[in-house]
């Protein structure tokens, strides 16, 4: 089903309006929580832990698909068609690629910069400067950006999903372009994933067994590289992110092998904002895992709120970076 002009006069159902509640309530969900992760992490812009440029970038990522993809879903479910004409479904569908590419190639450097943390613990701040990180996130964003513009330019269309009521890329038509994306995102990103936590989690298991290290600058260093709680936060991050897309993205992989579609009621709505809810996750997992990030939400609320505990927090974090 191809984007349509406006629709015929519905009538408009109980199951509509409830997924169109879904839908907005998500929508205000994920903008909330990334708004109060890039405000929080602006606020601290004298923070030297170069993670948070990878943690912004998700979260402008994220913000993107709360303030620009959601809402355009809403009124869709509730009169059961697309009404924003193909021009507004193409730059949906071109959207929702290059977040999702972007993300994912976010978590490849992150967990690149986890695995550096540990295995040069006396090298890591000289080979992981807010410079370089930035300079791959910039790089990120244009090179995913490029890649991934041929439904702005009119190969493969994006269609409406009337189940899910978002327009997609229908990847089944021209499986040259998916492959060559899986290829040069998927395959680099999860191969660097698997490989460098991996990495993280043996020297982990190493250190805890009591396996000598004969150099004890380094084994101090790496003691407390590992203790840093970034490295079970970064990995929960990555791990939430794929749990909530593997179901919809292995719905899709049955259905197209198969060439059936699964008649399970709401099973595609479930699964496509399961996976889209993912951007809401990221602000809880941060506020349950990184003392870090705690510490600059209570210096960015007292920044807004309070005026004058603010210098005191700021020595506060000032002391706790120093420590680290």
């Amino acid at each position: 089903m191809r984007p349509s002009g406006p629709p015929a006069p519905l009538a408009i159902t109980l199951e509509a309006l409830t997924q169109a509640a879904v839908i907005f309530s998500m929508g205000i969900a994920i903008i909330i929580s990334n708004v109060l992760i890039i405000a929080t992490f602006l606020n601290a812009r004298g923070s030297r832990d170069v993670i948070n440029i990878y943690l912004l970038s998700l979260a402008v990522a994220d913000l993107l698909v709360g303030v620009i993809i959601v809402p355009l879903s809403v009124y869709p479910s509730v009169v059961q068609q697309w009404v924003y004409g193909d021009v507004v479904c193409r730059l949906v569908g071109y959207l929702e690629v290059t977040l999702w590419n972007i993300s994912v190639f976010t978590f490849m450097w992150m967990a690149v910069d986890r695995y550096l943390a540990i295995r040069k613990p006396l090298r890591y701040e000289t080979l992981q400067t807010r410079t370089r990180c930035q300079c791959w996130m910039v790089f990120t964003w244009i090179s995913m950006s490029m890649l991934c513009c041929p439904p702005l330019l009119g190969f493969n269309p994006p269609i409406f999903d009337p189940d899910a009521y978002v327009c997609m890329l229908n990847w089944g038509d021209m499986w040259a372009y998916s492959a060559t994306l899986a290829i040069l995102v998927l395959g680099p990103s999860l191969m660097t994933i698997i490989y460098t936590y991996s990495y993280i989690f043996t020297m982990w298991k190493r250190l805890r067994s009591g396996v000598p290290i004969h150099d004890k600058e380094y084994a101090t260093a790496l003691t407390e590289a590992l203790a840093n709680p970034t490295h079970v936060m970064s990995f929960v991050l990555i791990l939430t992110f794929w749990l909530s897309w593997s179901p919809y993205i292995g719905v899709r992989l049955w259905e197209h092998f198969t060439a059936s579609r699964l008649q399970v009621p709401f099973l595609h709505f479930a699964l496509v904002w399961l996976g889209v809810l993912n951007s809401f996750w990221k602000g809880v997992i941060l506020l349950s895992l990184s003392p870090d990030f705690r510490l600059l939400v209570r210096f960015f609320c007292l920044t807004v709120c309070c005026r004058g505990s603010k210098s005191r927090l700021q020595a506060e974090l000032l002391g706790m970076e120093m420590d680290d």
